[in-house]
């Protein structure tokens, strides 16, 4: 029987990403930070910047398709004894959240899984991991088991750390693999083919749900040839692109979000609504993506408590400097629209 050192209490300030089992259990085991009345005095200005820093993470129509659709197929698979089990896969552009909402969904699955087993140690209903760049199926399965912990690592073959991590998620119970970032796998060369057959007989030998998440999916190597016809005949695509600001509806939603994360701020100055009075701009500036959204009102959040105005303005909005893409977008001129001219 395989051993996994159990997961620890992470020390205050120690970081441990959410790819190892003590930053996942840290992860869900972190109620978000109770949103005090601005003016508590007894919420220090430290505590109100760690507030902020981490913010709230609001659910958009596509975290609600993907959960729907992760819902169906759990059921769907838990019965399978064999065979190809379905999966999904999270696609669209470059921060529009895909991460956030696998991450998201992950979190809903475990808590859930633990009100059903209450008090049984040794569950591990979720696991989570990245493709390693330029990533090897060594590379990748060393991911999962660094992920458990298993000890001996550099002493074992790609077949030994398979057998064992396989050995564990079985005796876990573990029901949601998430893999992040596929797309770094290039099956056009020999050690991204042989990663992809890695991910497709691990899914074979885990009675698990699988979910992938990746930029542009549908455009990359992974969806090509035999082996992305394969798994194209076992994954659904759910697209997580940029919200539109276009259609009435498409406006709703956006306004809604903004006016969640203007509700969430506790800054001593702010005006409820202000955020929203700015929602077109909001949207301009960010192109519809929820990952540049977050850290444009993190950022001025946090600005704004550090020079003690405690308020957000269009002007310190403005100042704010988002990560290069959305600036680029941002600043690209907008075709103007040509009269027709009339035939004589």
């Amino acid at each position: 029987m395989v051993t996994t050192a159990q997961p620890a209490s992470a020390e205050h300030g120690a970081f441990n990403p959410l790819t190892t089992w003590d930053g996942w259990r840290q992860f869900v085991d972190t109620p978000l930070t109770p949103a005090r009345d601005a003016d508590d005095q007894e919420w220090t200005l430290e505590q109100r910047e760690d507030y902020h820093a981490r913010f709230v993470v609001l659910k958009t129509p596509a975290m609600d398709t993907i959960s729907t659709a992760v819902r169906r197929l759990l059921l769907l698979n838990r019965s399978q004894q064999g065979g190809a089990r379905r999966g999904l896969i999270i696609s669209g552009p470059a921060t529009t959240g895909k991460t956030t909402a696998m991450q998201q969904l992950g979190r809903t699955v475990e808590l859930a899984d633990r009100h059903r087993h209450p008090g049984r140690d040794g569950r591990l209903p979720v696991l989570f991991i990245t493709v390693p760049p330029s990533s090897t199926p060594k590379m990748l399965i060393s991911e999962f088991a660094r992920f458990l912990g298993l000890p001996t690592l550099e002493r074992m073959n790609q077949i030994q750390i398979t057998n064992a991590v396989c050995e564990l998620l079985c005796e876990m119970g573990t029901q949601l693999v998430l893999v992040d970032d596929v797309h770094l796998m290039d099956t056009r060369s020999r050690a991204g083919a042989e990663t992809s057959d890695q991910l497709k007989y691990l899914g074979e030998r885990i009675p698990a749900t699988f979910v992938y998440s990746g930029i542009d999916v549908e455009t990359s190597p992974l969806l090509t040839g035999v082996r992305g016809s394969q798994l194209a005949g076992r994954f659904k695509i759910v697209r997580n692109q940029q919200l539109r600001y276009g259609s009435p509806a498409d406006k709703q939603i956006w306004h809604d979000l903004v006016n969640g994360m203007d509700s969430a701020l506790r800054l001593r100055r702010h005006r409820p609504g202000t955020l929203v009075t700015h929602a077109a701009y909001l949207h301009a500036r960010t192109g519809g993506r929820m990952g540049s959204l977050s850290h444009l009102i993190r950022e001025a959040a946090l600005v704004s408590l550090l020079d003690g105005t405690e308020k957000i303005t269009k002007k310190l909005l403005e100042q704010i400097e988002l990560d290069a893409a959305a600036e680029q977008r941002a600043r690209a001129p907008r075709r103007r629209r040509m009269p027709t001219q009339r035939q004589p």
